[in-house]
């Protein structure tokens, strides 16, 4: 299925890196290292050259933490949208919030994809996604709180419900109005899940891409890695990458990422082993 992220299509032979852009003073990876407007531009800049096709502009962190309102979320991602639009006319920008009125402004902005990242939280997002004609990630958190940690959640079988949820989500948007082909689905790993949740869903993520809906994964440096290795925030690389392999091999599209170069090259291997893309170059043997 063609997908189309706002004003720009992509064929369903494509993969898509979608690079993390924090505007935040305390993400949990890098420490609000783009907590400032021009670094956060800086950042952009790097991973357009590295070949991300979407950055996704977050203003507040998924973790607990300070109270962060509608007005000042609007403040530090609204503005920056704008010009990221306009500096990078061809470029994807998502925006992972999950309230309707930053997403109306978002939108206005100049935004292609709204991110909810706590599984429609707020109902009215889908009605802002289909007034801008825009896209939609739709994700599985298992119905807690935006801000909150998972506490001994448990699922009869975590993917079955992640598929009914997601779809249910991705029909919610549909009935609002959202173009089918902007309407992508997430399983949301670590959200309302531990990290046995988050293995099932990594290893039987052919599932979800069985739905026939495009799936993002959010694997970078997700406490499911750190905690299956044992391994710091700084120390998740391998990890992460041992799990994008694995959710490429399966058949995810969309990739949300802090490392651009590597995830690529990795998720370009595992398709091209699947047969769903050609070697860059093949002469091995033939010359």
């Amino acid at each position: 299925m063609t997908l189309r992220l706002g004003r720009h299509s992509f064929t369903d032979d494509t993969t898509l890196m979608m690079a993390i852009v924090n505007r935040t003073p305390d993400s949990f990876y890098d420490q609000g290292a783009t907590w400032a407007e021009d670094k956060a531009f800086e950042r952009v800049a790097t991973v357009v050259e590295q070949g991300a096709e979407i950055v996704d502009i977050g203003g507040i962190k998924a973790a607990p933490g300070v109270e962060i309102g509608e007005a000042e979320e609007r403040e530090r991602v609204v503005d920056f949208v704008a010009r990221v639009r306009e500096a990078y006319p061809s470029l994807v920008i998502s925006v992972d919030t999950w309230r309707a009125s930053v997403g109306d402004a978002v939108c206005r902005a100049g935004a292609d994809v709204l991110n909810d990242a706590w599984g429609g939280a707020d109902p009215e997002l889908v009605d802002v996604a289909a007034q801008h004609d825009v896209a939609i990630i739709c994700t599985h958190t298992g119905g807690v709180t935006p801000r909150t940690r998972p506490y001994r959640l448990e699922y009869d079988d975590v993917v079955a419900s992640a598929i009914a949820d997601t779809t249910a989500y991705a029909q919610r948007a549909l009935d609002a109005g959202v173009a089918r082909e902007s309407v992508v689905i997430d399983p949301a790993h670590d959200f309302g899940k531990n990290t046995f949740h988050s293995l099932e869903l990594t290893r039987r993520l052919g599932e979800m891409v069985g739905t026939g809906w495009p799936v993002l994964v959010s694997l970078s440096n997700k406490d499911f890695v750190g905690e299956t290795l044992d391994r710091p925030v700084g120390e998740r690389l391998l990890g992460t990458l041992a799990a994008t392999a694995i959710c490429a091999s399966a058949g995810a599209r969309i990739y949300r990422v802090h490392e651009v170069v590597e995830t690529r090259q990795v998720v370009d291997m595992a398709w091209t082993i699947a047969g769903r893309r050609p070697p860059a170059r093949a002469i091995r043997g033939l010359q």
